[in-house]
């Protein structure tokens, strides 16, 4: 579940995405960062897919309206990475408010072995509450990636 730090900052974990074969153990390996709060604080550590799919629904409400926020991805890139050969789609929407999307070269991250924070986009909070949905999608080719940590995605003031 979203942890909420004050109006300025949000923490979505990567139990709070829907990941494209999550809860496949083939795929996906999920290690518990602290044991007083083991699924929230669990981490997403990709063993290999070739969909690569993550994305979840916020809701705006508890942002304060006509603040600017952005919005970021938490990921580590570990030394056995590969696959990453086509850009990865990174974005929000906030349906008849806002569209973000931009790509990432995830082969081009670094350094390895560290918590990375990649940019997604800027965006001023609604007056109306709604829902907003945030992704990150490496769908372009089939080739099996691997060697990824998704950690999931912060959104903070900017004010």
């Amino acid at each position: 579940m979203a942890k909420v730090l004050g109006q300025s900052f949000i923490q979505l974990f990567a139990r709070d995405f829907q990941i494209a074969w999550g809860d496949d153990k083939r795929y996906w390996k999920w290690i518990n960062l602290y044991d007083k709060c083991p699924n929230e604080a669990s981490v997403a550590e990709l063993i290999e897919v070739c969909f690569f799919d993550a994305r979840t629904k916020f809701d705006t409400s508890i942002l304060h309206p006509g603040t600017k926020y952005e919005v970021s991805f938490l990921i580590v890139v570990k030394e056995n990475a590969e696959g990453w050969q086509h850009p990865v789609k990174l974005g929000f929407v906030i349906p008849n408010v806002i569209e973000e999307e931009r790509e990432e070269d995830f082969s081009k991250l670094g350094p390895k072995n560290q918590k990375i924070e990649i940019p997604v986009g800027k965006f001023i909070a609604p007056c109306q509450a709604g829902q907003m949905e945030i992704y990150m999608s490496g769908t372009e080719s089939l080739i099996w990636k691997k060697g990824i940590v998704f950690m999931g995605a912060m959104i903070r003031s900017t004010n």
